[in-house]
């Protein structure tokens, strides 16, 4: 999912409000290269480098094997897949309507931030546990019939002295890296977290209410009024509820703000940072022989339509200890926002990379001037 957020630090969103650049990442663009500049750029912006059996943009020249098997998928594969697909949707927009009927929204100040998730009773146990169980089923339904969640032991160094009965401390967000658009079901299928996302998502068909109940904070970016809180405000509010309150619903943040072919660890955004609260850091990798589930340099609906013709799809899940920042660490928000991020590459065995969303238009105009010629 291409969040194309900037820094969340308020005091960085003033300078980024004048230059910021809303042009799509893939369009086309009058950008003339040859096959070994793409090269050229290809070991340049790794990070955003498709590797996988359909080239860059899902465009490369297919086997008559690979024809074959994508023919097959089409025609009996896919149907069933979007039945089912759409019908869980439905199935769990009508539960989120029935359990928010008579029930008021909470509203936050006056960016107009809107979500049923700080309900409780029933309610709130019902749209959380179907809406846990619905997530991990959609992605049975795409072929993620098996998730390997690897869990890492705290270190023990760090426990010495605490009392063994003493309750670990809650983060306030999850902290992940972002590889496709898939990331949200798996972490909704997890810990049914809420996110960060446009207005105009809350105003979607079926998405919009489900987007409420998840209690997603949503962005306008469009604001340009000198009272507008932003998103850093509320986002650092929101971490710092769920961690003092056990039944506030967590943040789930994507800190590199944009997304990779999986292998690579952007620099961290220090929004998810500024709350000074633990955090939860999760690693995603989806493994792939034929099509990768990498969202990257590939448009919305083909990455779709090849998803759905892979017959079996697979992803692996790291899952480290909660990260309790030092006294320098919550001083220094972007210091606390590198020992994460080399942390997480450590762990996960992840490249670190010092691109970022303008290098991947860069690139994304250069695939498009390279097809344009053919």
């Amino acid at each position: 999912m291409e969040s194309e957020l900037k820094d969340l630090d308020p005091r960085s969103n003033s300078q980024d409000v004048s230059s910021k650049d809303d042009r799509p990442l893939l369009k086309s663009d009058s950008t003339v290269v040859s096959q070994d500049n793409l090269q050229e750029l290809e070991k340049k912006f790794a990070a955003y480098v498709r590797s996988d059996a359909y080239g860059p943009m899902g465009c490369g020249e297919l086997p008559l094997k690979e024809k074959l098997l994508l023919a097959f998928a089409l025609v009996t594969l896919v149907p069933i897949r979007l039945v089912v697909a759409f019908t869980i949707l439905v199935v769990y927009y009508l539960i989120c309507r029935v359990c928010t009927l008579f029930s008021a929204p909470n509203r936050e100040g006056e960016d107009e931030q809107e979500d049923y998730a700080h309900m409780g009773g029933w309610r709130r146990a019902v749209i959380v546990q179907c809406g846990r169980f619905l997530s991990r089923a959609l992605l049975f339904t795409l072929g993620f019939y098996w998730i390997n969640v690897t869990y890492r032991d705290p270190l023990t160094t760090e426990d010495e002295g605490k009392d063994e009965d003493e309750e670990p401390e809650r983060p306030g967000a999850i902290i992940s890296n972002h590889v496709s658009y898939l990331d949200i079901l798996y972490h909704m299928s997890s810990s049914f977290p809420s996110f960060v996302a446009k207005r105009s998502v809350a105003k979607l068909p079926l998405i919009g209410l489900i987007s409420k109940c998840l209690g997603c904070v949503y962005v306008q970016r469009e604001s340009k009024s000198s009272d507008f809180k932003g998103v850093a405000g509320v986002v650092t509010e929101r971490v710092c509820e769920a961690h003092q309150n056990k039944f506030a619903p967590m943040m789930m943040l994507f800190p590199e703000g944009t997304t990779t072919n999986g292998g690579f660890l952007l620099p961290f955004k220090t929004g998810a940072f500024l709350a000074k609260a633990p955090v939860l850091p999760v690693i995603l990798r989806y493994p792939y022989q034929r099509f990768s589930p990498a969202w990257d340099s590939i448009s919305g609906v083909r990455h779709v339509i090849f998803l759905f013709c892979q017959f079996v799809n697979h992803i692996e899940v790291t899952r480290l200890p909660v990260y309790i920042p030092s006294q320098q660490e919550k001083d220094d928000p972007k210091l606390y926002a590198n020992n994460v991020r080399k942390l997480m590459a450590s762990e996960g065995n992840l490249i670190m990379s010092d691109i970022g969303l303008a290098e991947k238009r860069i690139y994304h105009a250069a695939l498009n001037g390279l097809f344009c010629q053919r």
